[in-house]
């Protein structure tokens, strides 16, 4: 099969296109046609080493986490998933190696989740791990209907999925962003805040008891959260680890394909939006990191791997 490769760590210039051994399908496993992948940073992150010391490697490597595709081929004992099925996944093992940037993959089946048929290829692959991690750190603080929820970074990848899905959970959801953000936070439902200097006034502006849950997507936002939490609220962060020292979770994300076919339904409902903001052909992949590593892209960015 076709795959996207590196075979040591590095920058995007690493990749290749190349071919590579079709993959094993274990018991409870699927093997997946990858119709789109999509580029998260924790895919350059990994291609840079960066994670090394977390994760163990085995090179050659094909990136990518997220996947959405059709059902090729089940191993033992998987009742749940026939070929043919259309399907979505947060496609993480427990090492880095055989990943979504080709023309297959096999994921265990409980990290699987059906694609609804009103939810888009594109947008079924963008959706996992941002839509998992801000699911997952969401329901972890016990976000409810009557909260009123702050989301440092709104507008970036996750943050974005958190606030929606906040507001879906029931929350008042006010959201931290840069003015050129503000029009499309406001269309989502969001109350949008300027960062910065003062941020602390500003959310106390508008929620002047306090808040009763706070969500960062950034990090380095640990004084202002103590500033506007109210007594008995709940924090957390995917960024900052020192957090847990001032009573809040440190979240890294799970697959889970329960959790994520509520995303999917959410999605498909109209009450999620998953933004796609480029999209590039397998081959050009260092391109499509290349433009994630620059920070500055509102929505996904799509790994087209198969159109027909």
């Amino acid at each position: 099969m076709k795959a996207i490769t590196y075979e040591r760590y590095g920058e995007p210039d690493v990749l290749q296109l190349s071919e590579q051994p079709m993959p094993k399908v274990a018991p409870g496993e699927v093997l997946i046609r990858v119709r789109c992948a999509a580029v998260n940073p924790v895919d350059w992150k990994l291609m840079s080493g960066k994670l090394d010391a977390v994760m163990p490697t085995f090179f050659p490597v094909i990136p990518g986490w997220d996947v959405a595709g059709t059902v090729e081929a089940v191993g033992f004992d998987v009742p749940e998933f026939a070929p043919g099925d259309e399907v979505l996944s947060y496609a993480r093992k427990d090492f880095v190696q055989g990943g979504t940037y080709a023309e297959f993959v096999s994921v265990p089946a409980r990290a699987v989740a059906r694609k609804p048929a009103a939810l888009g290829w594109e947008e079924a692959a963008g959706l996992p791990l941002a839509g998992l991690t801000a699911y997952q750190l969401l329901t972890r603080l016990d976000t409810q209907r009557g909260d009123v929820v702050l989301v440092h970074a709104a507008s970036g990848g996750v943050g974005v999925m958190g606030a929606q899905i906040a507001r879906n959970l029931g929350a008042r959801v006010i959201g931290t962003a840069s003015q050129k953000n503000h029009a499309f936070l406001g269309s989502l439902g969001i109350e949008p805040v300027e960062y910065g200097d003062g941020l602390a006034e500003r959310v106390r502006a508008l929620a002047p008891d306090g808040v009763d849950v706070v969500a960062d997507f950034v990090g380095g936002v640990l004084p202002t959260t103590q500033a506007v939490l109210r007594a008995g609220g709940r924090h957390a962060s995917i960024v900052d680890d020192s957090v847990q020292q001032a009573g809040g979770h440190y979240i890294w994300v799970r697959p889970s394909g329960e959790d994520l076919q509520v995303l999917a339904d959410m999605a498909a409902e109209g009450r999620l939006e998953v933004a796609i903001a480029e999209r590039f052909p397998l081959e050009r992949a260092a391109d499509a990191f290349r433009l994630n590593q620059t920070g500055h892209v509102r929505g996904k960015i799509i790994v087209q791997v198969a159109n027909d």
